[in-house]
């Protein structure tokens, strides 16, 4: 069980860095496109991309179509809330925000999987939501900023929802059918705000995006098929390091102290709070063995 969780948090963190890749290729959008417009083009290509591969590997099909559907529908207006979010926000605080997922993972993990949270974790969930309305600044960035976060409480669902898949879907069925039964969706958001700034840089951009968010979604795919959601979700954190970074250096954006204690306050207690809690079983541990061992001297 041990090497499974870190098999999993492996995965998840090589995940991430692709993740982080795929914020970056959104700021290079043309400034005249419009998210819905992206959000089509990006799934007619991903289809494209994934299509030959579903029929080199035989043209598997799903044991469940009903989350297949639900996770594509409703991860679609999900990635319409982040790209709205990364073309106006800066990358850091759009990523800041949107790392409180793992946070709603544990609680939805409890909720509806019925998966153990301690209060220790209980309190990193208090405290993340703390840090998310520092970083929000309530009122300076409240559309775009609740963008972000109803796509990050869509991408919790739809990670917690990889446990309820069949082990037996081959691992591209989530990808292949995430953009596809989802496509009716975005050509009916096209058509309610409209076709904006079709281009080749358009294009090269979803194709670019695509590639970092299929690898993504293929290792989350098996990282969640590794272990319970709550093992690992810390690993979706290791993405806020590289997206700052990233951040930093190709766009010179920068959180500021408000938004870096909120950042703070939704990442550090999460990564603390197992090794506090190993912390707290050795000291246990030792405090039950030193009697012992004060009573065998003692017979000596």
């Amino acid at each position: 069980m041990k090497n499974k969780v870190q098999l999993g948090l492996l995965l998840l963190i090589a995940g991430n860095l692709f993740s982080a890749l795929y914020d970056v290729s959104i700021k290079w959008l043309p400034s005249d496109t419009n998210a819905t417009t992206f959000l089509l083009v990006r799934q007619v290509t991903s289809i494209f991309i994934l299509a030959p591969l579903w029929l080199w590997v035989g043209k598997p099909q799903p044991e469940r179509w009903g989350i297949h559907f639900w996770r594509a529908n409703i991860g679609a207006l999900g990635a319409l809330g982040l790209v709205i979010g990364l073309m106006a926000l800066p990358l850091a605080s759009v990523s800041a925000l949107f790392y409180s997922a793992p946070l709603m993972i544990m609680v939805l993990g409890y909720l509806f999987l019925k998966e153990r949270v301690t209060k220790g974790q209980w309190l990193c969930a208090v405290l993340g939501m703390v840090g998310v309305l520092l970083i929000l600044k309530p009122g300076s960035m409240a559309f775009a900023g609740g963008a972000v976060l109803f796509s990050a409480l869509t991408f919790a669902i739809c990670q917690l929802s990889l446990r309820k898949l069949s082990f037996n879907d081959h691992p591209i069925l989530p990808l292949m059918l995430y953009n596809l039964l989802a496509l009716p969706l975005a050509m009916i958001m096209v058509g309610i705000q409209g076709v904006a700034g079709l281009s080749w840089q358009l294009l090269l951009v979803a194709l670019v995006s695509n590639v970092c968010l299929l690898v993504y979604h293929w290792f989350c795919v098996l990282a969640y098929r590794q272990a319970q959601a709550g093992e690992i979700a810390i690993a979706e954190y290791s993405g806020l390091i590289f997206i700052v970074f990233m951040g930093w250096l190709l766009f010179d954006e920068w959180l500021d102290n408000l938004a870096w204690l909120g950042a703070a306050l939704v990442v550090l207690p999460s990564i603390f709070l197992p090794q506090i809690k190993k912390l707290h079983q050795f000291l246990l541990v030792k405090a039950m063995i030193r009697p012992d061992i004060q009573n065998i001297n003692q017979k000596h």
